[in-house]
């Protein structure tokens, strides 16, 4: 690991230089005050030392005090490998008298900065305006969880926190069958996206705006109350992962573990702050508007999707039901929904309504079964010319709805998403397999094979 100071590597040598220059200036005595006893003395000392150390690893030389300063510096500490944080706690505890602003600032920062080796400088208080005309020093990391080599310490979700949140999520699938609840959750927080708006949050999209009671009780989204719900055990447990992170994270997997292809996700969105940042109501596409093709391409189009991508999209009906008294379409049960799993009833799309395929098309195509929903919507992906062609496809070719599904649905999850850092977090070792996974879950959909 290399530390970048004012945009220049700074190797572990010269590393050490800095260390010693900061404490021989102790050491001979710049601290000596004929007014203090040995003790108050000593503990300027420490407290200049932890400072030094601490900042060594973190700013650049320029927001180092000269040797010959009369009082250490009122920085907040960040957590320094090793013997940064514990001598930082020392340090406080030392100032809590002689600089009361001082330790105070930086006991909050040690407290913030012990539970994960990934947390923000910035968090800190003070530090923004002694940021104001420094760039940030980054780190070179040299590992394969994050895209670059040299990536910023500093973003909105922890990779590690990323990766275990989606093995619960993992779990949670395969105990609860909620895939196609998490994949509409997602959905429906990216999916409020106007392209023709600049400003976020205002142009809405995936910043976990939909935790806030007033967007989900928005008709579009009756229901999605239960995922939350589902899902907010994890966020406890993970903090550091974005609602906006977390909603898409969830439904990724979800249609991964549902047998659908590996969606090529980046992480690190940035949460909205509160519900006056929610959009209004009317941006989600409604199931049985007077001119659905119109309709469909009015609120895609919007979101800077073309006829392929919305027809790709339309395939992640394979999973999931309609309930009447949410959506006010289809049936209360069918043969296919009366046993589960999970909360009986609804009418579904398909017969493995838990399994991410083909067969929505195939299904839609053929209309052979009354159990089985149609909406308006659906039944124009085959009566649209443009819409047709790709339809036609997919009913036939499960590969290419497969690949051209991945990228629809990976475009759909960042749109309107500010990312911290601005590339995203790729918490995937390894490329995107667009090849269908088996689906245990789907063998406890009943009906025809």
């Amino acid at each position: 690991m290399y530390t970048y100071i004012n945009d220049k590597r700074v190797t572990k040598e010269e590393k050490i230089g800095i260390w010693v220059w900061s404490i021989l200036g102790v050491a001979l005595g710049d601290w000596a005050d004929p007014s203090k006893t040995k003790e108050e003395a000593g503990e300027h000392k420490l407290i200049h030392m932890a400072h030094c150390l601490s900042l060594t690893n973190h700013l650049p030389l320029s927001s180092f005090p000269p040797s010959h300063s009369s009082s250490p510096p009122t920085i907040p500490m960040a957590s320094a490998p090793a013997f940064g944080t514990a001598a930082a706690a020392a340090a406080a505890a030392a100032s809590s008298r002689l600089l009361p602003s001082a330790a105070r600032a930086t006991t909050a920062a040690i407290s913030t900065s012990s539970s994960s080796s990934y947390k923000c400088l910035r968090s800190a208080p003070l530090v923004s305006h002694l940021f104001l005309n420094q760039r940030r020093s980054s780190v070179g990391v040299s590992n394969r969880r994050f895209n670059s080599a040299s990536s910023p310490k500093c973003f909105a979700s922890d990779p590690e926190q990323l990766k275990s949140a989606r093995e619960d999520i993992k779990q949670l699938l395969n105990s609860k069958f909620c895939h196609p609840l998490l994949v509409r959750l997602g959905w429906h927080d990216a999916g409020t996206y106007n392209k023709n708006i600049e400003e976020w949050p205002q142009k809405g999209g995936a910043n976990g705006s939909l935790r806030f009671e007033i967007e989900l009780k928005h008709a579009a989204n009756a229901g999605l109350v239960n995922a939350l719900k589902l899902l907010q055990p994890i966020k406890d447990k993970y903090s550091g992962v974005t609602y906006a992170d977390l909603f898409q994270l969830a439904s990724a997997t979800a249609i991964e573990e549902a047998g659908g292809p590996k969606i090529p996700m980046k992480y690190g969105r940035v949460d909205v702050s509160g519900p006056q940042d929610c959009p209004e109501e009317g941006r989600l596409p409604a199931a049985g508007p007077p001119s659905p093709a119109s309709h469909l391409r009015d609120v895609f189009y919007r979101m800077g999707f073309d006829d392929k991508e919305i027809v790709a999209l339309s395939g992640a009906h394979t999973l999931g039901r309609s309930r009447p008294e949410r959506s006010g379409w289809g049936k209360q049960e069918t043969k296919y929904t009366k046993d589960g799993p999970g909360a009986p009833g609804g009418q579904s799309w398909t017969v493995k309504w838990l399994k991410f395929d083909n067969s929505y098309f195939k299904d839609i195509k053929e209309r052979r079964d009354e159990d089985l929903l149609v909406l308006p919507t659906d039944a124009v992906l085959f009566e649209d010319p443009s819409f047709k062609v790709y339809a036609e496809k997919y009913a036939e070719d499960q590969e290419a709805f497969f690949k051209d599904y991945a990228e629809a649905h990976a475009k759909l999850s960042n749109l309107g998403a500010k990312f911290d850092p601005p590339e995203g977090i790729v918490i995937d070792d390894g490329p995107s397999n667009t090849a269908p996974e088996k689906f245990v879950a789907a063998k406890y959909s009943t009906g025809k094979d």
